[in-house]
């Protein structure tokens, strides 16, 4: 079983969006909170760099790994998790189910956010996965195939779950079923990218038919 961390375990996108565009905003590109959704959601760093440079010029070396060090700082004392996704973890991980964590984020972010949830010893460190740790972030499927790797698993016995456009075509792109959380994107959206939507992170392990054998996922 394989998740997307912001959006789907951690209610992280909002407070990660101000920080990104207080920075923007510090390098003379005026942006708020929300238009730094519009523009940046689902993306990792390497992705958005080209996108600012585009409108600020080149950016110092150091500025990326500033900014994740100052967002990581935040998520240790303020990010909170999405409702129900803890349980439903440690529910599929109960079940037998190798579980992993695939995020756009640098891996320091990832980190604090599930040490802060209380999850980071339930995967365990190699089975967080950031951009870090494969040659193309999403929407590319290298995240995912190195999420399934790590759990003994092949991609087409895994199911994602993913909140964004971008995750959800890097889930199919890895070969893997992809379970749509409506929150930030619409279900139709979702659906239409070829995930299969679902609102609550308390119907997740009924999707996996864990109480029926021959509905069960391998991962």
């Amino acid at each position: 079983m394989l998740f997307d961390c912001d959006g789907v375990l951690a209610d992280s996108e909002g407070l990660v969006n101000r920080i990104v565009a207080e920075a923007l905003t510090a390098r003379g590109w005026r942006m708020t909170g929300e238009q730094a959704r519009e523009t940046f959601l689902g993306m990792a760093l390497p992705d958005m760099v080209p996108v600012i440079e585009a409108r600020t010029g080149p950016l110092p070396p150091r500025w990326g790994r500033e900014l994740s060090e100052r967002i990581a700082r935040a998520l240790r004392e303020e990010v909170e998790p999405i409702p129900g996704a803890a349980a439903a973890v440690r529910a599929v991980a109960a079940a037998g189910i190798p579980v992993a964590c695939a995020s756009n984020s640098a891996r320091l972010e990832l980190v604090a956010k599930l040490e802060r949830l209380g999850l980071a010893a339930l995967f365990g460190p190699r089975r967080m996965l950031s951009f870090e740790e494969v040659p193309r972030p999403k929407p590319a499927g290298d995240l995912y195939r190195a999420a399934a790797a790590a759990c003994g698993a092949d991609p087409a016995d895994c199911v994602v779950v993913e909140d964004s456009l971008l995750g959800v075509r890097a889930g199919l792109a890895a070969g893997c079923r992809v379970l749509g959380f409506v929150r930030e994107t619409e279900a139709a959206i979702l659906a239409g990218l070829g995930a299969e939507p679902f609102f609550a992170m308390e119907a997740l392990p009924g999707l996996l038919g864990l109480g029926s054998p021959e509905g069960r996922s391998d991962c």
